[in-house]
């Protein structure tokens, strides 16, 4: 029979054995090392985060203005080129323009009679600085105007060298006029020219086509007016 004394000794030699069998275990084992794996992927996506911000910012920061609108732009439009090349302006008016904490804009148009013609003209120019998106990406599409008439959009434009950060001319065929736009920084430039044919009198009136200038000249005009007004601009 285990007598109760008998009973405790044993247990009280084996508690020893039992923990030097579990120190010699986690002798074994070895220090545990640190999380150091686990601090550099904090380090390095915090890097890669910040870098994202850091563009992302970029990206959203406003485009650089490099121009001005003012409230009559027909004072900074002369247009001398185009007017001589259409038999003068008969008629200018600055058109409406506004102020926006994202766009400020400003318009003018000039319009006359061609000599020994039955037609008229108009020649438009608008100025649109933008002041936080960046204009470059959608520019070569056009307006949404251009784009609803017959669905061509970019693919009537050409581009014109030597002429702001980019410029595209646009002519519409037939001899309707042209467009012409040009891009930099955040400012916009458009400057269009379009025709207009007066009806013959009579019961069967019908429009007299008037003659258009050549292509070229008229295309060169309108970059030299253009040019012209983005000095005018400049701060």
């Amino acid at each position: 029979m285990i007598t109760e004394p008998e009973l405790d000794g044993e247990w009280e030699s084996a508690r020893p054995a039992e923990a030097a069998q579990d120190t010699v275990v986690r002798e074994a084992r070895g220090p545990r090392r640190p999380w150091w794996w686990v601090l550099v992927a904090v380090v390095a996506t915090s890097a890669l985060w910040a870098g994202g911000l850091y563009a992302y910012g970029d990206r959203l920061k406003g485009p650089e203005i490099r121009y001005r609108v003012t409230e009559n732009l027909c004072d900074q439009f002369k247009a001398p080129a185009l007017a001589g090349g259409l038999g003068g302006f008969t008629n200018s008016d600055p058109r409406k323009g506004g102020r926006h904490p994202a766009m400020d804009w400003a318009s003018c148009s000039h319009d006359g009679d061609r000599s020994a013609a039955a037609g008229g003209f108009y020649v438009v120019a608008v100025v649109e600085l933008h002041k936080k998106t960046d204009p470059a990406p959608e520019f070569t599409l056009g307006s949404r105007y251009d784009r609803s008439i017959d669905g061509t959009g970019a693919d009537q434009w050409e581009a014109v060298p030597g002429l702001g950060e980019q410029a595209l001319l646009s002519t519409p065929g037939a001899g309707e006029g042209l467009q012409l736009r040009v891009r930099d920084g955040g400012a916009v430039f458009l400057v269009e020219v379009m025709f207009f044919d007066r009806l013959e009198d009579g019961p069967d009136s019908q429009a007299r086509p008037s003659v258009r200038p050549d292509r070229d000249v008229l295309a060169a005009a309108a970059v030299e007016d253009a040019r012209a007004l983005m000095t005018a601009l400049r701060k």
